[in-house]
């Protein structure tokens, strides 16, 4: 749990990664449309693949039964039961709907780590790693920002 613990510190600290979001996707904004619907953090996450504060949402406390959606686009991407404490302070989900979110490789931060995104709008959720729970054997860990639930 030490390593587990002094990753989720550095990748707290790292903030925004310079890059941003890339690719083609079905649904697109230009970056003042981006700006006037989300928050800042939601901005710097959500666009600029940043990371929020561990223990910050409330997200990751949820146990009513629900689904989880993108907030840049509504897209449904993550059911209740799918839902497990990873006791790392982000939302955390052993596997996603099916067809809801796209990967890529993620080098950053002197690790190699799979980013996880909506495969709809491109909105960065987080990393998936291979230390959750069976069936899959994956942690989605996301940024609470990232999404809404709904029941």
């Amino acid at each position: 749990m030490q390593r587990r613990t002094l990753l989720t510190g550095l990748i707290a600290l790292a903030g925004t990664r310079a890059f941003g979001v890339t690719g083609s996707f079905e649904i697109t904004r230009t970056e003042a449309e981006w700006r006037a619907m989300l928050t800042q953090i939601e901005f710097e996450v959500m666009r600029e693949e940043a990371t929020e504060r561990p223990f910050s949402s409330p997200l990751d406390k949820e146990t009513r039964a629900g689904t989880y959606h993108c907030k840049g686009c509504d897209l449904p991407l993550y059911g209740s039961a799918q839902k497990y404490d990873s006791g790392t302070g982000w939302p955390s989900f052993w596997d996603a709907l099916p067809d809801a979110i796209g990967t890529r490789p993620d080098n950053s931060l002197f690790a190699s780590r799979t980013e996880v995104h909506c495969r709809r709008c491109g909105s960065h959720l987080g990393h998936i790693f291979d230390d959750g729970p069976q069936p899959t054997g994956k942690r989605h860990c996301l940024n609470g920002v990232s999404l809404v639930f709904k029941t």
